[in-house]
């Protein structure tokens, strides 16, 4: 069984973690979804809890099973996909493929249909376990800048920055895996194959960015190219926030997407939805294994 996690009531959005893999580092972003929906999550493949090991041979489709697994798990037949920055792209290969279980879509800093990892980072995914170590020394510099602008008090960006120390102790990454789903993203191949996932949703879209001078992990431009490759899909910026606009600024990510849910008429659907309420406290469901 898969470890997932549930809280609050009405439409099911199911938040599809970044590259991390590990749904801890989203929860700020789920614990605020959660006022206004029933907000669903996992860890992807690999991590403690998925119940299930990573299937390299088949990428992204292979996270859309899973995707189908979770759903099977909790009976839900639809539900709105949020997935962020990596995610995203689990999100999009879903609702591409599987339009009947898909009642919409949130792309949050998603890489974009032309991104492609750097030449460095392609030498790290190579060798994980040498360059892990670098690749994470390089974060605060990359996302420094935004914390700042997305956190005004140096007494809250402290508590901020002890919180993120927590989660990876509570939930430690694994650079092999991370390494993995990198490998991923990258290739003319599957730049083709997001233009063409884009050009194939019919779902209502919600495209979501920072602003462009403070994302310094995946190009704000590049997420908002889905906006106009998705027919009719909404765009919306979060103000002072880059990469991380879903953890700085959870509030304000999490009614940017009541809104939308609201304006696509979807917050009012859950009865549609089989099995569209939950607990208002978690449910997790461990691997029996």
């Amino acid at each position: 069984m898969i470890e997932i996690i549930e809280r609050g009531h009405g439409v099911p959005v199911v938040l599809i973690p970044g590259i991390q893999g590990r749904w801890q580092y989203f929860q700020p972003a789920f614990d605020a979804l959660s006022a206004s929906c029933r907000a669903i999550t996992f860890s992807l493949d690999g991590e403690p809890g998925s119940g299930r090991r990573v299937e390299r041979a088949s990428g992204l489709d292979g996270l859309a099973r899973r995707l189908d697994a979770v759903l099977d798990q909790l009976e839900v037949d639809r539900a709105v996909l949020c997935g962020v920055s990596f995610g995203g792209l689990v999100a999009l290969r879903y609702a591409a493929t599987r339009p009947a279980r898909t009642a919409g879509l949130v792309l949050a800093s998603t890489p974009g249909p032309g991104f492609h990892l750097r030449r460095r980072h392609e030498i790290y995914t190579r060798l994980p376990w040498l360059f892990g170590p670098v690749f994470l020394a390089e974060m605060p510099g990359r996302v420094g800048q935004e914390i700042a602008a997305a956190i005004e008090d140096p007494g809250e960006r402290r508590r901020f920055a002890w919180r993120q120390v927590r989660t990876f102790v509570r939930a430690p990454l694994s650079m092999s895996r991370m390494a993995a789903r990198a490998r991923l993203i990258g290739g003319p191949t599957e730049c083709d194959r997001r233009r063409s996932d884009a050009a194939a949703v019919h779902a209502p879209t919600l495209v979501v960015s920072g602003e462009p001078g403070l994302d310094h992990v995946v190009p704000a431009t590049g997420t908002s190219e889905y906006a106009r490759l998705i027919d009719g899909a909404r765009a919306v910026c979060i103000e002072r926030s880059g990469h991380l606009g879903c953890i700085t600024r959870p509030d304000v990510f999490a009614e940017a997407i009541a809104d939308f849910l609201r304006a696509s008429g979807l917050s009012g659907r859950a009865g549609a939805l089989r099995n569209a309420r939950a607990p208002a406290i978690d449910r997790s469901e461990h691997d029996a294994a």
